[in-house]
């Protein structure tokens, strides 16, 4: 039991990145909270992590703060490049779907979509 509790209050490295052992958190998304200025009750509380293993995880965080921080950045720069990846395939699919003939099925439910977009438009 003792191990088992020193198990879940490390940080690993893991194929995710830095992560809370006995968990699929990284510290990378408790850096997201932290850089949004969440007070440390509603990060844990976020996870459903312990003090012990939110405190571990904020040790490791001041520690080694540089490399926590230059991993942290790549992350979100990784995350930007999928993101905007998937946004432009989207993009483009989605044009593709808009230039689409309607079919003649779809001009009731889109004669009611257009009648339901202005009554929500006049009462803007």
């Amino acid at each position: 039991m003792i191990g088992e509790a020193n198990e879940q209050a490390a940080i690993i490295r893991t194929e995710r990145g830095l992560t809370i052992a006995g968990t699929r958190i990284t510290l990378y998304q408790l850096m997201d909270y932290i850089h949004a200025g969440y007070p440390p009750h509603l990060i844990r509380h976020q996870f459903y992590i312990s003090d012990e293993q939110f405190h571990t995880a904020m040790s490791y965080i001041e520690a080694n703060r540089a490399e926590v921080e230059a991993e942290y950045q790549t992350v979100l720069k990784d995350a930007e490049e999928i993101r905007q990846y998937w946004e432009d395939r989207n993009r483009e699919h989605f044009a593709r779907i808009a230039a689409m003939p309607t079919k003649p099925s779809q001009e009731g439910i889109r004669a009611k979509l257009e009648a339901w977009k202005a009554r929500i438009e006049s009462r803007a």
